[in-house]
C-alpha cells in the first residue's frame, strides 16, 4: 500500500502547480519518517530532523511548506507548539 501512496503522490503533484521542489523534498522526508515508524498514523516529528532530511535550512521555509502541505491536503499536521512535545503528522491517502 505504501508504494501506491508514493505513486499517487507523484501523480497528484503533476497536476498541482502550487507544489514546488521544496514541498516535494519535505514530503519525501516525512514519507521516510513514516516508513521508519512502520507506516503508523500519526507519527511524531522532530522539526530539526525533518528539516535536515529535506535539506531545508530556513525555518520560515519549513513552516510555510509544512503548512502548505497540510492546507493542500497532502498531510495532516498537528503542531505541538511545545518544545518538549513532538508534533504529529498524519500521511493522507491520496
Amino acid at each position: 500500500m505504501q508504494v501506491i501512496e508514493l505513486t499517487n503522490f507523484f501523480k497528484t503533484i503533476r497536476e498541482d502547480n502550487r507544489i514546488t521542489t521544496t514541498h516535494i523534498s519535505l514530503y519525501m522526508a516525512l514519507f521516510e519518517l513514516w516508513n521508519q515508524n512502520e507506516f503508523q498514523n500519526p507519527f511524531c516529528m522532530s522539526r530539526r530532523a525533518v528539516m535536515e532530511a529535506a535539506k531545508i535550512s530556513g525555518l520560515a521555509t519549513f513552516h510555510r511548506c509544512i503548512r502548505d502541505l497540510h492546507q493542500f491536503g497532502y498531510i495532516r499536521y498537528l503542531p505541538s507548539r511545545n518544545p518538549a512535545i513532538s508534533s504529529l503528522v498524519y500521511m493522507v491517502n491520496l
